[in-house]
This record gives C-alpha cells, structure tokens and sequence, in this order.
C-alpha cells in the first residue's frame, strides 16, 4: 500500500513540478547574482592557476629553473589534465549531480596548488600541474552550464557571457600580480595564494543548491521542488513572482553518451568541439606563451611580463564586447564577426613596426579572441545540449579543446622556431577563419529561445523533448 502511495506521489508531483517554466518565468534577483559571483569565483581561479603556467614558466626560464623543453613538457600536462579532468566532469556532473562535481575539482586543484608551493624540482612542479590541471579541466564545464540551467532565458546571454568576465579578467590580474610577485617574493608565492584562495571559495559553495532541471531529469522530483520552493521563496521577498507555463514535463530517463555522436545532436557536438578547439589553440597557443617568446626574444623578464601585462588587458575587454552582443547580435552572427575580426587583427599584428604598433595589435588580438570565449564558450557550447546530457555534451566539447591545448604545444615550439611570433599568429589566423566558415555553414542559433527550445526533438533514443502548453492559469 505505501508503495502505492509512493509512486501515485511521484506520478502527481512528476506534472506539478515545472522546474523550467517556474525558474525561467523568474525576474533577475539577489539569488541569481548570488550564484553568479559563486560560480565566477571559482571560475576567476581556474583561469588565474591556468594563466600563471605562462608567467611562472617565463621566469623559471629566466633563472634556468627550467629550459623551452621542460615548459613545453609543463604545459602540455597541463592540458592533459584539463582534458581529463573536462571530460570526468561532464560524466559525474550528468550522473552525481552539477554541485558534487563542482565542489569536487576545485578541491583537487586547491590541494595540488599548494603542493606546488613546495614543488623540489621542475619535474616534481610537471607532475603537480597535470593533477592541478585535472581540478581546473572540470571548472568550465561545470560552471556555465550551471548557470545556465537557473537564469531566465531573456537574461542567460548577458549573464553567461559576464560570467566569463571573472575567467577573462584573470588574465590581467595575473600578469599584474606576477609583475610584482614573482620579482619580490619569487615564483611558489603565486601558487600558494591560489590554493589559500580556492579553500576559501570551497567553503563558501558548499551551501550551492542543486539545479532543479537536473533533478527533475533524475526523477528525483521531491529534491527539485524543495530546491524550487526554497529559490522562489528567497525571490519572493523583493519581487512579485509572476505566474508561469503549466506544461508537459520531460520524464526521468537515462540517456546515453552515445547521443552526443548521433544526428541531429552529432552536429551540435561537432561545432561546439571546434569553438573549444579554436579558443583551447588561440588562448593556450598564443596567449599563454608570449611570456616564453618574449624572453626568449631578448627582453628581461620584466620587460616580457609588463608587455604580457598590457596585451593581457584584451581580455576583459573583449568579455565586455560579448557581453554587449551576445543576445543583441545573436550567438552566431557574433561569433563570425569574432573570428573575422580576430584574424584581419593577427594580419595586422605580424606586420608591426613599432613597440607601440606591437602593444595595440596585441591588445586587440587579445580581445577579439576573447570577444569568441565570452559569447562560444560562455553562452553558446551550454544551450547546444539538453539537460539530462548538458554537461557530457560541454565535456565533451571541452574535452576536444583541452586537447589541441594539449597536444599543440611542441607544434607551437617549432613554429616559432621556425618563423618565431608571426607564424605562430598566422596559425590562430587560420584557425579562426576555418571557425567562422564552419558556424555560417552549421547554422546553429540558439539565441532568444528557452533552455527546453535550443534542442532539437525527436532525438534517436526513443525519446523526444516536448514543450507543449497544457495550461497557463494558475
């Protein structure tokens, strides 16, 4: 009998939950900002430990710590830790749950910065970078699709693409601390203040809530309605909570990863793989090495460190530029226009006559590359995929990134042996075009429509996602 009781339960609660319709009909409050500054602390400090390999790596050349090769090494593990750790955390945020993964990475990496505060050797600083590099792999992946799945739709643009702010303007903030740290106090310093930093912050998220769409997608209905009632209830206090779309829900089920490589959802992994690639080759390819290139073009480490300073700039600039068209432009009009920026720019940057020349084309190399970040990664890769497989399809395409991060090191080497600073730009130069081609032929816009909407139905598991209105009285 209670069984009974149980499963009649589950079956009412399973058509009165609506956790899309009661979060998206939401207006923008203290909750939402509340979780935004959580998410983008965590993000802030992954971007931070990941930048500071390119500064920390310059000086340990510098002082003859370390050689070209040994960096290469370095960052290549690096990346190959992102990718795992990219890819773990899309199966365990999909299977465990967005907050348990989530508390999960940034306490591997937190633990791993500090470990390397005392790192006795280069070869003991590679093999802690790769664990660190594990934690931070699964930060991005996490973070902008949980946030995606509470912000209304008429807000999820803006506020995706200002969460990459805090990831963005990390990278000025480390070159700026770098500038003063590493000559004054050495090296370990920066590591050691990432760690301190990410066990404050692990503190801080662990009373995070649950994303409700996740639960529901569990069929753990009882976890989401609580989770809803308590958000709604904290909304409530300053705002009228206006009424929402009664409709047919999506039923629990488990969906295979094999989804991710099948039509129509294939192509959304495929162009969503190569934004992460291009970004994981234009950031991690260029950006992270100018440091290296700059010494090892002549300049004192102080000189190198204020050039990466100033270029680094670009960054929060280009996130404000994302932010601004991101839902006014659409996600793929923006993102062509990015990449065909970006590349005339890096033609302009190779033929550079002067330092002041340099520093602008720099800067605005920076910038449209990041302008690409802000509005691809931060806003378009999470609305490709449907909830129950969100975070498997952004790990994924994380994954591909990572990758070419990882992989593309000792090719960047060599170009710059080669050509040195211009053919390792005339490479992202190409990259990004190849990007913009492929957008304007997958045509994929996801702007405007609500989380539910962005996925195409009739999915070949057996399953299709329905968004038809039953009833809008309350």
């Amino acid at each position: 009998m209670e069984t009974h009781k149980n499963e009649f339960r589950r079956q009412t609660m399973q058509n009165t939950v609506y956790a899309a319709t009661r979060l998206d009909r939401l207006p923008l409050s203290s909750f939402h900002w509340r979780l935004f500054f959580l998410i983008g602390a965590g993000l802030f400090l992954d971007a931070f430990d990941v930048y500071l390999g390119g500064v920390v790596t310059g000086a340990l050349l510098k002082s003859g710590w370390s050689t070209l090769e040994l960096n290469a090494w370095f960052t290549t593990l690096t990346f190959a830790g992102l990718t795992i750790g990219a890819w773990c955390a899309g199966i365990l945020g999909d299977r465990f749950g967005r907050r348990f993964s989530y508390q999960l990475n940034l306490l591997i990496f937190g633990g791993a910065s500090l470990a390397a505060a005392f790192a006795p050797s280069m070869t003991w600083l590679i093999a802690l970078r790769f664990i660190m590099g594990i934690g931070m792999g699964a930060e991005i992946v996490i973070s902008y699709g949980m946030l995606s799945e509470f912000v209304p739709p008429r807000y999820r643009g803006r506020l995706l693409a200002a969460l990459s702010l805090f990831a963005n303007s990390a990278v000025f903030v480390a070159s700026l601390a770098s500038l003063w740290i590493i000559p004054t106090f050495g090296w370990r310093y920066m590591f050691a203040i990432t760690g301190v930093a990410a066990t404050i912050v692990w503190v801080m998220r662990k009373k995070m809530p649950e994303s409700p769409r996740w639960l529901v997608s569990q069929g753990r209905l009882e976890e989401a309605e609580a989770v809803l009632d308590g958000i709604e209830t904290s909304v409530a206090k300053r705002h009228v909570l206006p009424d929402y779309l009664r409709e047919d829900t999506v039923r629990a089920e488990t969906v295979p990863l094999s989804v991710l490589f099948r039509t129509p959802v294939l192509w959304r992994s495929i162009v969503g793989s190569l934004i992460m690639v291009t970004i994981g080759y234009s950031v991690y390819g260029l950006i992270n090495w100018l440091p290296s290139f700059f010494v090892q073009q002549g300049f004192n480490i102080v000189k190198s460190l204020t050039y990466s300073t100033v270029m680094s700039l670009g960054a929060p600039a280009g996130t404000v530029i994302g932010i601004f068209i991101t839902d006014r432009m659409g996600r793929r009009p923006a993102i062509i226009g990015a990449t065909l920026a970006t590349a005339a720019i890096g033609l302009l940057y190779q033929h550079a006559a002067s330092s002041a020349e340099l520093l602008t084309a720099g800067f605005c190399l920076v910038a449209g590359i990041y302008v690409l970040v802000a509005v691809g990664q931060g806003a378009y890769v999470p609305e490709l995929f449907a909830t129950s497989y969100r975070l498997r399809g952004s790990g994924v395409c994380g994954t591909a990134g990572r990758a070419a991060s990882a992989l593309c090191q000792f090719f960047v080497l060599w170009l710059f042996t080669v050509g040195g600073v211009n053919m390792v730009v005339g490479s992202v130069v190409a990259v990004q075009l190849l990007l913009a081609l492929a957008v304007w032929l997958l045509k994929i816009e996801t702007s405007g429509l609500r989380l539910e909407q962005t996925v195409e139905t009739g999915i070949s598991t057996g399953t299709q996602e329905r968004h038809r209105t039953v009833d809008i009285s309350h």
